[in-house]
């Protein structure tokens, strides 16, 4: 392998041809069947949904096409807990799909759900567009004009051969997959691994030896403690450490986000898996005996509980289900290597759920509790109810028109063409499992956060224009590993995949290139027509918004809640203090009100407020022990009535300290109109 190397990260420029996901001496051949689009979105994930769906309803001809029978990615592949950070920065149609998981459940919105309803409604959206996806087909080559991809060529991903191969051709292209491999087919350059800190001025990038999800001092690397020379133990590298900020072109590790079930009758009991290797537990057994106070499943798993005596199991503490170390070919791997890699993380995860639940030198009390639970028979029924989507977290990284870095994390650098926010934790799991001073110690954990949502820059999605005019990548964007950290989460990548579309479908009409795009054109699209099908979405006022927010009395603003941040009252004072919402209705009719509330320590046990419909004022009053949050959130949206509202800025929602008797926040009203 060639190319430009920033530490251990390689660059590929225009010139040099990427590695290839097949063979490099497979000879090229001529596709017997041909098909062409105006857009042609790659990847089935929700991201390849919500492009494909936005696409559509902008008028434009689409071919989704998945490389395997999977559709969702990880949104309906186990990850039910979703990675949110701030409500604030999801919208659009991937916001509407939260919206009609909660409905699903009888709610307002909702963010933990089963895998197969999540599944359910992306197919909903593919249904209602008249999309049908064209499934078991996987990229071979990308075929270019110039700097624009004029087709790419389809393989049958179950039985490849030349003589059934597929070409479609396209006005656009939006690479939608976890790996970017149209992106690395069209030989734009892209990047895997870690930067060194150094390459982009960060802090946090590169070779990091943290506290998270880490061994206690004291565990012995070797097969027989203290004895060096009878070698390591599994999943111990025998690299010495480097230097806190080192690039390396490592993955952060992949894992199964596990669905399991505790209802008896629901279950299929986890039993040993072929290929199960109880040797590749025992740093587990001795992280258990170096604190034999940790004995429950939680301890060792975040156990966290889905609808229905459901989970979505991820990594935890110092061994887990991330299969550390063992993900380094995936990125650039060909198909038959990402197919070994997989089923490996498929055989190590299924047999850690046995070990726990039946080796003796398992605390009994965790053998009993994991013997409770087992495979769902309603998920992944034509899987063997085991989830078809291996979390990869982390793979190829276009290095595209704009690299987003720390700085646009933390808000040192803010963008100013952002088509999407992000506003997670800059979240990376381990990389490597070392010997460190004579102990295992894993390294690579990263979780820095504490800042606010930040704009996604339309630059990042884009290829540098000296390398590809007409394709777009939401997925597998521009940016550093730290920053990609934060960004990585499925809300995220679905809203970049709605801007990608429309981006795409601006670039057609206007006949131009991606770099080319009116952002103010895109960005004011993306905000009057947020469903894609003209239809309003909500009419919202938050804090910030001093034009349509009257406040009275000594507020103060903190970060949190709903967006940057949000106003507490002043417990100090018994004088009243009022925050009046007042939103701006463009449309006369009837409308479901809501208020952002935050959770948080120290609030009133009521919250008092006057809603006007804009004739009449009516009290209600919120108990704070009748709201209860769910998922990864400080907050919820809490009902407080339907209105017949009239056009204008005459309704508005009105919070008080008024008989409080602790803490009151303002933070945002929304207005979304009754038939949504």
């Amino acid at each position: 392998m060639t190319g430009n190397r920033i530490g251990k990260i390689w660059i590929y420029p225009l010139a040099l041809v990427m590695l290839c996901v097949l063979p490099a001496n497979r000879p090229s051949v001529k596709a017997d069947q041909k098909s062409k689009v105006d857009i042609c979105v790659y990847g089935g994930t929700a991201a390849g949904v919500i492009a494909a769906y936005t696409a559509k309803k902008m008028g434009k001809t689409v071919m989704l096409i998945e490389p395997g029978i999977h559709l969702g990615g990880m949104t309906s592949g186990g990850l039910g807990q979703t990675d949110i950070g701030n409500k604030y920065a999801i919208s659009g149609v991937a916001l509407d799909f939260y919206r009609r998981i909660g409905k699903h459940y009888g709610k307002f919105e909702q963010w933990i759900f089963e895998p197969h309803v999540a599944k359910k409604y992306l197919q909903q959206y593919l249904d209602e567009a008249g999309i049908k996806v064209t499934y078991n087909r996987r990229i071979v080559s990308a075929v270019k004009n110039g700097t624009d991809i004029k087709s790419i060529v389809l393989e049958n991903s179950q039985s490849p051969d030349a003589a059934t191969n597929l070409t479609v051709e396209a006005a656009m292209f939006i690479d939608c997959t976890y790996e970017g491999d149209l992106m690395a087919r069209a030989k734009v350059s892209y990047a895997v691994g870690r930067e060194a800190n150094a390459d982009y001025n960060e802090t946090i990038n590169g070779v990091q030896l943290m506290k998270g999800h880490q061994f206690p001092d004291g565990i012995d690397p070797y097969k027989i403690p203290g004895k060096p020379e009878s070698g390591l133990l599994w999943g111990i590298s025998a690299e010495k450490l480097l230097p806190n900020g080192t690039g390396d072109g490592k993955a952060q590790a992949y894992n199964y986000r596990i669905c399991l079930t505790s209802d008896p009758r629901n279950q299929i009991p986890i039993s040993r898996p072929e290929g199960y290797d109880p040797a590749r537990y025992e740093l587990l057994v001795r992280l258990m005996n170096k604190q034999p106070e940790r004995k429950t499943l939680s301890d060792y798993f975040i156990w966290s509980r889905m609808p229905n005596n459901k989970t979505d199991i991820n990594n935890r503490n110092g061994f887990s289900t991330d299969m550390i170390g063992m993900n380094y070919e995936y990125p650039d791997g060909d198909y038959a290597t990402r197919a070994r890699i997989i089923k490996d993380h498929e055989v190590y995860t299924k047999g850690l759920l046995y070990f726990v639940g039946h080796d003796p030198r398992v605390p009994e009390e965790l053998r009993n509790e994991m013997l409770k639970w087992g495979y769902p028979k309603d998920e992944y029924t034509d899987t063997g109810n085991w989830s078809p989507q291996l979390y990869i977290r982390e793979a190829r990284r276009m290095i595209g028109s704009y690299v987003m870095t720390q700085a646009n994390c933390v808000g040192k650098e803010p963008v100013n063409d952002g088509v999407g926010m992000a506003a997670y934790t800059m979240d990376s799991h381990n990389v490597q499992r070392l010997v460190v001073n004579g102990m295992v110690k894993n390294e690579g954990n990263v979780e820095v956060g504490g800042f606010s949502p930040y704009p996604i820059s339309y630059r990042s999605i884009i290829p540098q224009g000296k390398e590809c005019g007409n394709l777009l990548v939401p997925v597998c964007l521009s940016a550093t590993h730290i920053a990609y950290g934060s960004i990585r989460m499925e809300p995220v990548f679905m809203v970049l995949a709605q801007s990608a579309a429309t981006a795409a479908a601006i670039a057609i009409d206007a006949r131009v290139k991606v770099q080319q795009v009116d952002v103010l054109k895109l960005k004011e699209k993306l905000k009057t027509n947020p469903l894609a099908d003209g239809s309003v979405q909500q009419i919202l006022v938050d804090n910030e918004d001093s034009q349509n927010v009257m406040v009275t009395g000594n507020w103060t603003k903190r970060r949190g809640g709903y967006g940057p941040s949000m106003l507490a009252s002043d417990t100090t004072k018994s004088a009243l203090q009022t925050v009046r919402f007042s939103p701006v209705v463009d449309k006369a009719g009837k409308y479901s009100a809501y208020i952002y509330f935050s959770k948080l320590p120290g609030l009133s046990a009521q919250i008092p407020l006057v809603v006007s419909d804009g004739g009449k004022e009516k009290p209600v009053t919120i108990k704070t022990s009748d709201v209860e949050v769910v998922g990864q959130t400080s907050g919820e949206w809490v009902f407080i009535g339907t209105y017949d509202i009239p056009k204008g800025q005459k309704a508005y929602v009105e919070l008080s300290n008024k008989g409080a008797n602790g803490l009151v926040f303002a933070d945002a009203v929304m207005l979304v109109p009754a038939s949504n």
